[in-house]
């Protein structure tokens, strides 16, 4: 039996591929950027067969430099920004309109109308998010409303809706299966997370044909075969999951209380609750963590809007980099920030704020201030936001954290994981392998086909490569923090409590 797994990570700034061996160890990989869209204020879009196509390149590739073929290959997982909304033709596989990205705020009139109605308890008890323009159904109203013809094609059954995960599916399958799992179900303000299904008067209130709807599966299952043509045999693919519940599976955080942040172009913190459902009080979001055998974890998650696009602005919009991996010699020779904070609300505030018209701001800049102060003020502004999540976390009775697991692209920066130790107060553990979300994939794809036994054989690959102990004293890491609140009181559009 073949035991390679073709895990497909697509994100929300590049798509890449990574095989994985049946001990969890990256054989080869392969990544292309995405271009990013901007048509208006808060608008932004991805163009969806830019999407695919990158994905059949970077699967190839990968395939390539493993010197392997599609007959080494046991099964694909696949691992997806979430949230981010696609509708497409059923006959010829082709997107109505560009992708409407999770970052996007062009609902937020339509969200604030709705929780003005009163319907934000009704969404938040059976879904476990909040009404916001994140979430996938005011997005996929919208583009039913703006499309010409889009609504009446939809009741007809001739479009169909998915976040990227099905998207892709649709297209490696050549459209044979229109499905999706319960990580990525449980994002659309469309699911109802406690009975499994898609809920009706969801659906009524946000005016959504069921047609357009995809089958919900467990996130190790069988979804059906890959089409020779796309890698030269069919393969099974076996596992799906959003991108920070397969960062979660990743980090093998199976036991309640595990908690893990993953740091990509945003910043998830998420911490097991097992089968127990907790509704937070602190404007945190309840969500599938993962469902297995029609057995369903559940998960309260933090999510922060902007992380690692902070550098990513910071080298192709102010230029102060060449590249992301520069910021760390920076904050290393800077050392402080000095008095300056970045508020990174591009495109609003997430958790625990969930001010859609906030925006960015730098603030404490002096004659003195230089490119090293707010290149160390961006990375730190990323800390800061981690420690809003574990106080949101803490209020709502959590137990107290004694240890982070982090895993994305930003913590290979020493700086990064040591200044994260020292803000939050608590020892980060770093992984050996920091392709969490790619890896999630392959666990449950490998689960699905006997590669995996079971999640405690997956907990016994996970191994730390370094942890990072917080080393700054109490008076500094509160001084840090109650300058951070000041700044972020200041851009929010409406009094913090």
């Amino acid at each position: 039996m073949p035991h390679y797994i073709l895990s497909i990570d697509q994100g929300t700034t590049s798509t890449r591929a990574i095989v994985f061996d049946g001990s969890g160890h990256r054989v080869a990989s392969a990544q292309a950027e995405l271009k990013q869209h901007f048509p208006a204020d808060g608008w932004v879009e991805h163009d969806a067969m830019d999407i695919w196509w990158a994905t059949e390149t970077v699967c190839r590739d990968a395939l390539r430099k493993g010197g392997l073929h599609a007959r080494d290959i046991a099964a694909i997982g696949i691992t997806n920004q979430r949230e981010t909304t696609v509708l497409w033709d059923r006959a010829n596989g082709m997107p109505v309109h560009r992708a409407i990205v999770w970052q996007d705020r062009r609902t937020g009139e339509r969200c604030a109308e709705l929780k003005a109605q009163g319907y934000e308890p009704l969404i938040q008890a059976r879904t476990g998010l909040l009404l916001d323009p994140y979430f996938s159904a005011t997005k996929l109203a919208w583009l039913l409303d703006h499309v010409p013809n889009a609504r009446a094609r939809a009741e007809r059954g001739e479009l169909a809706f998915g976040t990227i995960d099905s998207w892709l599916l649709w297209k490696l399958t050549h459209g044979q299966v229109h499905a999706t799992d319960a990580t990525n179900a449980s994002r659309t303000l469309l699911f109802n997370i406690r009975t499994q299904c898609w809920d009706e008067e969801l659906l009524h209130l946000f005016n959504i044909p069921a047609a357009v709807l995809p089958v919900v599966k467990d996130s190790s299952a069988d979804f059906g075969l890959c089409a020779p043509d796309f890698l030269g045999a069919p393969i099974p693919i076996c596992g799906m999951a959003g991108d920070q519940q397969a960062a979660l599976i990743g980090q093998a955080c199976f036991a309640p209380g595990m908690v893990k942040s993953t740091y990509g172009t945003g910043c998830f913190m998420m911490t097991n609750t097992g089968t127990t459902l907790v509704q937070s009080d602190n404007r945190l979001l309840t969500t599938v963590a993962y469902r297995l055998n029609g057995q369903t974890t559940y998960a309260v998650e933090g999510s922060i809007f902007v992380a690692g696009a902070t550098i990513q602005w910071l080298r192709d919009g102010l230029k102060l980099i060449e590249n992301a991996s520069d910021t760390q010699a920076i904050a290393e020779a800077t050392g402080d920030a000095r008095g300056v904070y970045m508020v990174p609300a591009f495109t609003g505030l997430g958790a625990p704020y969930w001010d859609p018209r906030a925006r960015g701001a730098i603030f404490g800049l002096t004659r003195d201030t230089g490119i090293g102060e707010i290149v160390t003020a961006g990375l730190q502004s990323v800390c800061f936001q981690t420690r809003d999540l574990m106080e949101a976390m803490t209020r709502d009775g959590a137990s107290k954290v004694t240890t982070l697991r982090i895993d994305g692209g930003m913590v290979v920066n020493n700086w990064v994981a040591q200044s994260l130790a020292d803000i939050i107060g608590v020892p980060v553990d770093r992984p050996v392998v920091t392709e969490t979300t790619a890896l999630g994939a392959a666990f449950l794809a490998g689960l699905q086909v006997g590669i995996f036994a079971s999640l405690d054989a997956i907990s016994a690959l996970w191994s730390c490569d370094r942890r990072f102990e917080p080393s700054m004293n109490e008076d500094k890491r509160s001084s840090l923090y109650v300058g951070w609140l000041d700044a972020v009181r200041r851009v929010a559009s409406e009094p913090i409590s």
